[in-house]
């Protein structure tokens, strides 16, 4: 049976590098679960692969939507999954790295199915983001899914608003539906975690962020800035620098609300993949080990 290897962690704690490392050593394809890295315009901000790592590694699902492009979480899910199928064909070991989560899970354990939300109460509750904002809203869910609430997206303004829909169509936490009981999948899973220590990765995304800027991540949110409206730039790295552009913020004032935002997104990613008994975890540097561990529990492929 064929192997899907996952590589998984929080932003900046370097799964980039060792996603190529590992990627030639297994003759491997990369499948990104990044659902930034998706959008061709955000190259910089989102850390995407280079071209010459592209050139080195074939990359799948990189820079391939347009900025108003419709994505989803279970249209990723049906789309890596027809990929796999057929990269598997003449790999048997595919590599999946990326660090947004719920993507992550889409290909390992499936989406979920919803309740269906009447248009009376999508429309109502539409009006009152635009109305209120996204405060209000985020109190609600916070009442009335306190796990969901730990765990979303807080800045993602559609997840929160459909959480609080299907709150309010059924009278039930969003997160009662989320059964997380995996669908069996026809190829195995090894799923890999990188962490470290709390300082170290925090001195880590600062050096990140400063980098970015010096690559050039303002003029990139300045080529965006027409487009700040759409979610897909409802973005760490972008948000803050519109706040520049639009002359509310300093420019020192921005790159270390970028900063900080990370760290705080580090932190979710974490809370959420602790949850799952699967993974099992590494330091980046222990490359050695971490080969040692993915050959034994891949056997001969």
């Amino acid at each position: 049976m064929p192997a899907l290897l996952v590589l998984l962690g929080p932003t900046g704690v370097g799964k980039t590098d060792l996603s190529i490392r590992l990627a030639e050593h297994f003759h491997s394809p990369i499948l990104s679960s990044d659902s930034r890295q998706f959008y061709e315009d955000l190259v910089i901000g989102t850390a995407a692969p280079t071209e010459e790592q592209k050139g080195r590694v074939p990359h799948y699902q990189v820079g391939f939507l347009k900025l108003d492009d419709y994505y989803s979480a279970s249209r990723f899910e049906e789309e890596a999954l027809t990929l796999l199928q057929q990269l598997f064909q003449t790999h048997p070991v595919v590599l999946l790295t990326g660090g947004s989560m719920m993507y992550i899970d889409a290909v390992c354990m499936g989406i979920d199915e919803m309740p269906s939300v009447p248009p009376a109460i999508r429309e109502a509750i539409w009006k009152q983001f635009e109305t209120d904002g996204l405060e209000p809203i985020l109190e609600e869910l916070k009442i009335a899914d306190p796990v969901h609430y730990e765990e979303v997206d807080r800045m993602n303004y559609k997840r929160v608003i459909h959480a609080v829909e299907i709150c309010r169509t059924t009278g039930r936490p969003y997160s009662s539906f989320r059964t997380r009981q995996p669908k069996k999948r026809p190829f195995d899973i090894v799923k890999i975690g990188l962490t470290r220590d709390r300082e170290e990765l925090c001195d880590r995304i600062n050096r990140r962020v400063d980098q970015m800027m010096a690559e050039g991540l303002l003029e990139e949110a300045r080529h965006v800035y027409p487009f700040r409206h759409l979610n897909s730039l409802n973005t760490v790295g972008y948000k803050e620098l519109f706040k520049y552009l639009d002359g509310e913020w300093t420019l020192d004032f921005a790159v270390e609300k970028i900063k900080r935002n990370t760290r705080v997104y580090a932190r979710k990613q974490m809370t959420w993949f602790k949850r799952d008994q699967e993974i099992t975890w590494f330091h980046p540097d222990r490359t050695d080990s971490i080969l040692s561990y993915i050959e034994n529990r891949l056997g001969n492929r």
